[in-house]
């Protein structure tokens, strides 16, 4: 009816004398699997170059983002503490300015990243830099300023870096869940440390006093706390390989 000779629309020949004559079922059958063959094969192919590349895209992600700019803001934010000899009250603002914003994307990032299923191997390792990086440098440059004393910085760094180190210790027996101490913890040294930054006085520079022993306190707890769930989490990975063993050799 088309006009379309039948080996133009992908029919066989047949015998000759039969134009138009459909292929023998068992060619037809090795003609498809033939064909289905090929077709199988090549979406594998082609899967795994679309999966790599909606990996790689995923990088971008608005979470991924986030903590990229917070991983910016850190030099900006030594820069603008630092600027006019660390004590001129606009410069302090506009350093108050890049911490809030700073503290403000760690508490989007993570929560997205959970929401919308954004969770990278990037985020996982930049997050917890960014937020240590970030804390780091404000303490650092308040010490240094002569602000805030030494060993608020160290008590406070050494908490945050020890604790990171261990989770990564017990992590092949479990995840130590962030607890609702460790979340107080986190809001009230942003207040405390934000407080410290902008050139605060009379009752407002008492207050941040309080408000980062506070932070101090909380620290410390938690920090204890966290060792004490490793230390247990440690132990029931150990008892629970064990029984894994006996079962294995008996």
């Amino acid at each position: 009816m088309t006009g379309v000779p039948a080996s133009a629309a992908g029919g066989s020949s047949g015998a000759p004398g039969a134009p138009g004559s459909a292929a023998t079922p068992g060619a037809a059958r090795d003609s498809g699997s033939h064909g289905s063959g090929s077709q199988d094969e090549r979406p594998v192919r082609g899967g795994k170059i679309a999966a790599a590349a909606v990996n790689q895209a995923s990088l971008w992600n608005v979470a991924n983002l986030l903590t990229m700019l917070r991983l910016l803001l850190v030099p900006g934010f030594v820069a603008l503490m630092l600027a006019g000899g660390g004590y001129d009250p606009a410069w302090r603002s506009l350093a108050w300015a890049a911490f809030a914003v700073a503290m403000i994307t760690d508490l989007f990032d993570g929560h997205l990243a959970r929401t919308y299923d954004l969770v990278t191997d990037f985020g996982k390792i930049a997050d917890p830099i960014a937020d240590k990086a970030i804390m780091g440098a404000a303490l650092i440059c308040l010490s240094g300023l002569g602000d805030l004393p030494w060993w608020v910085t160290i008590v406070i760094l050494a908490r945050e870096l020890g604790i990171t180190l261990m989770r990564f210790v017990v992590i092949r027996y479990g995840v130590i869940p962030a607890s609702r101490g460790g979340k107080l913890k986190t809001l009230t040294q942003g207040v405390a440390v934000g407080m410290y930054v902008l050139a605060l006085t009379g009752w407002l520079a008492t207050a941040r006093f309080w408000v980062m022993a506070a932070a101090v306190v909380l620290t410390v707890v938690t920090g204890l706390d966290y060792v004490r769930q490793a230390i247990v989490l440690r132990r029931q990975g150990i008892a629970e390989r064990a029984a894994v063993s006996e079962e294995t050799e008996a």
